[in-house]
């Protein structure tokens, strides 16, 4: 039963130098440390990104760079597809469960590989027109509009779903969203992010829980060295170049991509 926690510690590292991407390779070492389906992994995955996910957002809301009320209106449109999610899961095959997950780790590695990419080159993100969700500059907090809470919506909805489906806590939706549909700094974007991963996931794993399909006997030490991995990683970051950690997690997470592909041919 080492086996467990020594994934959970090396999900964590991950988990705490490139962001919230880390818990996306849960899964799929999940798959084949233990050669269980993901609707047995997924659920094992999300107990660990609610617990790390939920001690990020507990330091978020302490700094006060928590934005709850986002958090808290993205998160319940994402426990309301979470269900969802699972109920596909359960009776969907798992051959095309596990091509669909390659596919999005390829794209999460793609799009990380090329945004560390152009941070090293020193490029700068293109100007567009202002976000539907605009921060109040007077009071520290979003304007709440119809086109912004649409957004916000339907980011926390997608996010649940896939949750759900395929056991990742959503952060490679969240974050890109928030960034993309507010003017939130990057702070208060990954701490708003752990906030909606640490409700979104905890409510897919107490349903898991309840329905039964959720071994706690890996779930609880994986979980737990997720967030002793997750200190570490906070600890090494502090030394390490962000950019090319992420590099290297990218080039990583499609060799697994890869694997995973090569799992459902053979």
């Amino acid at each position: 039963m080492l086996i467990a926690p020594a994934l959970g510690v090396f999900i964590g590292v991950l988990m705490g130098l490139t962001g919230a991407g880390g818990g996306i390779l849960s899964v799929p070492l999940l798959v084949f440390a233990f050669h269980m389906p993901i609707s047995e992994a997924g659920p094992i995955a999300l107990t660990a990104i609610a617990l790390s996910a939920g001690v990020g957002a507990l330091i978020g809301l302490r700094a006060k760079v928590l934005r709850y009320k986002a958090a808290l209106f993205m998160a319940l449109f994402g426990l309301i597809l979470s269900p969802v999610g699972l109920w596909v899961a359960q009776r969907a095959p798992n051959t095309p469960l596990l091509l669909l997950f390659s596919g999005v780790l390829i794209y999460v590695a793609g799009r990380m590989f090329i945004q560390a990419t152009q941070t090293i080159a020193g490029k700068a993100p293109e100007l567009t027109k202002p976000p539907p969700c605009q921060l109040d500059m007077s009071i520290g907090k979003l304007i709440w509009t119809v086109p912004c809470a649409r957004s916000l919506m339907l980011a926390g909805a997608c996010a649940g779903f896939l949750s759900g489906l395929l056991g990742v806590g959503g952060g490679f939706i969240i974050v890109p969203s928030l960034k993309k549909f507010t003017d939130l700094p990057m702070k208060a974007i990954v701490a708003t992010s752990l906030g909606v991963l640490a409700m979104v996931s905890a409510g897919g794993a107490a349903i898991s829980l309840a329905s039964g399909i959720l071994d706690f006997s890996i779930a609880a030490p994986f979980a737990i060295g997720s967030l002793v991995g997750l200190l570490i990683g906070k600890v090494l970051e502090k030394n390490i170049s962000g950019p090319r950690v992420q590099q290297i997690f990218s080039v990583f997470t499609f060799l697994v991509a890869l694997s995973l592909i090569y799992k459902c041919i053979i």
